[in-house]
């Protein structure tokens, strides 16, 4: 029984072994019959081959945080507006109760300066202060504290103005976080090397996840290579990889974008192996008018290839009901299937 399983073990190694050391075209077409028979596919015009497998498969990263910039001042007040867009909830939420709190108590220790200057029926406390400059900050004024002095009514002064900058500059941030427009696009978890007909094609699926459509959808995908200059360094190398389909009147629901490795191909002849010694990676960017909002989203991703899958292509989700309806099966979105 160990030694059975120990040769299925070893035979599965030396398969994976193979299948990483073959060209990216010749996967699936083992045989020599199966390989003269795709060769004689790449002879169709790409008018052809893109009508034939739009009839089979088209059915409808590094982060900024993981690079270090060394020389780069990046400070907060000099691009204030653009951090407080991009910083994360906790962090705009954090930062901005923290201010508020910052403010009111400076103003309460400005009143303690001279707190006669305050009326009131109680003895003044830097609390009973604090509380003062938030009704003076946010303009409410109860009328349980005034200010009867010169020296107070001109910080109470100063405080209002600067209140009324602050509200308009956080109701200005607040809106602008919930208007940013944001496409809510799903890409499959992995890429797939298909070979369906013969033809060789890197396939991406993509979906839209909200009710409304997504117009005028063009999606640009590039391999990223690190190649060795001819100055002997290396470079970061962007080829584009044209696409069967890169431009999608309507996205409803979901849609396989398809780059046949023909000839012309980048990936033409590359191996999982040299494309991994490279630390390639597909960069896909897709950028559409939502219909409800009207205004431009966009979306990327980008796969490394050892998330690729060899001669797998992606299981169908739209199916069509008893009843005439159109059910999308999002849980089977990121399956694949071996061919």
């Amino acid at each position: 029984m160990m030694k059975r399983l120990l040769r299925r073990y070893r035979k599965k190694n030396q398969l994976d072994k193979e299948i990483r050391h073959t060209p990216l075209e010749d996967v699936g077409g083992t045989t020599k019959a199966q390989k003269k028979k795709d060769a004689k596919h790449f002879h169709l015009s790409a008018r052809e081959a893109a009508k034939r497998f739009s009839a089979h498969a088209l059915v409808e990263e590094k982060g900024h945080h993981d690079v270090v910039r060394v020389g780069l001042k990046d400070s907060v007040w000099t691009d204030l507006y653009h951090h407080a867009l991009t910083a994360s909830w906790p962090a705009f939420t954090a930062v901005a109760v923290f201010s508020y709190l910052l403010i009111n108590f400076i103003f309460a220790l400005l009143y303690m300066v001279a707190p006669e200057q305050i009326t009131s029926d109680s003895q003044h406390t830097l609390l009973s202060l604090f509380f003062f400059s938030v009704q003076t900050l946010s303009t409410v004024g109860y009328g349980g504290m005034t200010p009867v002095g010169i020296y107070a009514n001109a910080i109470v002064s100063l405080e209002v103005f600067i209140g009324m900058m602050l509200t308009a500059v956080a109701t200005g941030l607040l809106f602008a976080r919930f208007a940013r427009p944001r496409a809510r696009i799903m890409f499959s978890n992995t890429a797939v090397v298909s070979n369906e007909s013969g033809i060789p094609a890197l396939c991406i699926r993509i979906a839209n996840l909200r009710v409304s459509v997504i117009l005028s959808v063009d999606v640009e995908v590039a391999l990223s290579r690190l190649v060795m200059g001819e100055n002997g360094h290396l470079v970061r190398k962007f080829d584009q990889l044209l696409l069967v389909q890169s431009h999608v009147p309507v996205l409803r629901f979901a849609f396989v974008m398809a780059h046949v490795i023909g000839p012309d191909s980048p990936l033409h002849g590359k191996t999982m192996a040299e494309l991994e010694a490279e630390e390639a990676e597909i960069i896909v960017t897709v950028t559409g008018t939502d219909e409800a909002l009207g205004q431009t989203v966009f979306a990327r991703t980008a796969y490394r290839f050892d998330r690729v899958r060899n001669n797998h292509r992606f299981v169908d989700i739209v199916v069509s009901r008893p009843d005439g309806r159109i059910a999308v099966d999002y849980t089977r979105f990121h399956d694949v299937e071996q061919h």
